[in-house]
């Protein structure tokens, strides 16, 4: 418990320090890597927020040792509440009233996922079937990368409306779920006798390659999403899909069964299907934004006269404005003469 609460703080520290150093930075894509590389690794802010990630991952080694994957979620989930505490604190940005009733729900959602579980009668699994694992995580991790694809092409587009991030949100998050099953993998190969032959029996698994591949992508991706999105939004969206991700499939990989007693099943299934309801009825996008308020106090502008007219100050007669036929008076047609005005003509 206090590994999974330490995990909690050294996380949410770490994704807010790194979007601090990326706002200061000129804009990332996922498109030239090397640069966004270079850019990141050339700030100590963001080198900080990259090891209390870091140490958040050791931390979660810890935990999948001694803790149900389906547990762990639930204790890593309280975390958005660190979070979000964190990003108005630090990072000045304000969540609207639909996404705070939102991270509520999904709190409200993952409470339910705990308390679904017993102590004693849930099992820690050590190891999964290699097969299984490919299964699960190849398309998940093909998923994420083609979602991420997607939305960076609906972004470049000129006039499309600013995203919130829950597209970016929910691919990094398949990542980092294929990333957590690979952490819960690499747990069950920690010993203290043997340490030669654990390591050769890790890299004959496929848990060291999944992290090496969900590092560099995960990384990449997940930079230029926090750069252009809320963090007090898209990490509490990354962090439900790669929780639930990990409870559920993870569970089923791991063989870690599903509870018996039909209420504590029933909290399981019904906080998962929640938190998915809740994630999918966010808001898609931030509203444009609102031109500054004017006092209310101001006067009202007078409405200016048409530029052809004059204020009369005297009590003559109003005469007719003379159409305007663009040539000079005296001359052409205009200068015709009239009855009366001494012409000998007539119209």
């Amino acid at each position: 418990m206090a590994a999974a609460l330490l995990a909690n703080v050294l996380y949410s520290t770490g994704f807010v320090l790194e979007k601090r150093a990326l706002a200061a930075m000129p804009q990332v894509t996922v498109r030239q890597p090397a640069r966004l590389l270079r850019l990141v690794l050339g700030s100590p802010l963001w080198i900080g927020g990259s090891l209390a990630l870091a140490s958040g991952f050791g931390a979660q080694l810890v935990v999948y040792r001694t803790l149900p994957i389906a547990a762990a979620q639930g204790i890593f989930v309280s975390g958005l509440v660190i979070l979000v505490l964190l990003s108005s604190v630090l990072l000045g940005e304000e969540t609207s009233g639909r996404e705070r009733y939102a991270i509520g729900a999904i709190l409200v959602a993952l409470l339910m996922v705990v308390l679904s579980l017993k102590e004693g009668s849930d099992t820690v699994s050590r190891s999964a079937p290699a097969p299984l694992i490919l299964l699960v995580c190849v398309p998940s991790l093909a998923m994420g990368v083609w979602l991420y694809a997607s939305a960076e092409r609906r972004a470049r587009h000129r006039h499309r409306m600013p995203t919130t991030g829950v597209e970016y949100g929910v691919a990094v998050g398949l990542l980092y779920g294929v990333s957590s099953l690979a952490i819960k993998g690499v747990s069950s190969y920690l010993t203290s006798s043997g340490l030669g032959g654990a390591v050769v029996d890790l890299l004959s698994s496929p848990y060291p390659y999944l992290l090496l591949f969900t590092g560099a992508f995960g990384l990449v991706m997940s930079q230029a999403a926090l750069q252009r999105c809320r963090a007090s939004l898209i990490v509490p969206v990354c962090t439900t899909v790669t929780c639930l991700f990990t409870a559920v499939l993870g569970t089923l990989a791991f063989g870690e069964a599903l509870p018996e007693d039909p209420l504590r099943l029933a909290l399981r299934i019904g906080g998962t299907a929640l938190a998915v309801s809740v994630l999918l009825a966010m808001p898609k996008h931030d509203p444009p934004a609102q031109p500054g308020p004017t006092s209310q106090h101001d006067p009202p502008e007078e409405p200016q006269p048409p530029p052809h007219t004059r204020e009369l100050t005297t009590d003559e007669p109003r005469r007719p404005v003379a159409e305007d036929t663009g040539v000079p008076a005296g001359q052409g047609a205009a200068a015709s003469p009239r009855k009366g005005d001494g012409g000998s003509g007539e119209y």
